[in-house]
């Protein structure tokens, strides 16, 4: 009977120090309008490219003060630096086919939520209609 014991005192020790899952923060979630002027950059090109796209509405927003009705202020967009990674933060979380072929046509509303899983960064974006 003394084994049995021991045996679960040793169990119910190790769960307790084994590290729990954390969740992952959510550090942004925004909204913004993809118009006309987000679908350039500063230069005159077409972006192609979904994130391309969206780094553009963030660098419209936070740099050059061009926003379009319903945009919304995100605390990690402003910096420039993040702007420059957001492709890979994308890449790193998702965003579905037919959402990236909306936002290279304009005119949609885009949900973006920007997490931090405790070693990188990653966002989720969406078209809400």
């Amino acid at each position: 009977m003394k084994i049995a014991n021991m045996i679960l005192a040793a169990a119910a020790a190790l769960a307790l120090s084994a590290p729990i899952a954390k969740a992952d923060d959510l550090l942004a979630d925004y909204v913004a309008f993809i118009g006309r002027d987000d679908l350039y950059n500063s230069k005159g090109a077409r972006l192609r490219e979904p994130w391309q796209i969206l780094r553009q509405d963030r660098a419209n927003y936070h740099r050059f003060g061009i926003s379009q009705p319903g945009d919304e202020w995100d605390p990690v967009f402003q910096d420039k630096g993040n702007r420059a990674i957001m492709e890979n933060m994308i890449r790193r979380g998702s965003i579905a086919q037919a959402a990236g072929r909306s936002i290279v046509q304009g005119g949609v509303m885009v949900r973006v939520k920007v997490y931090d899983n405790g070693s990188r960064d990653y966002v989720r974006v969406s078209v809400t209609r």
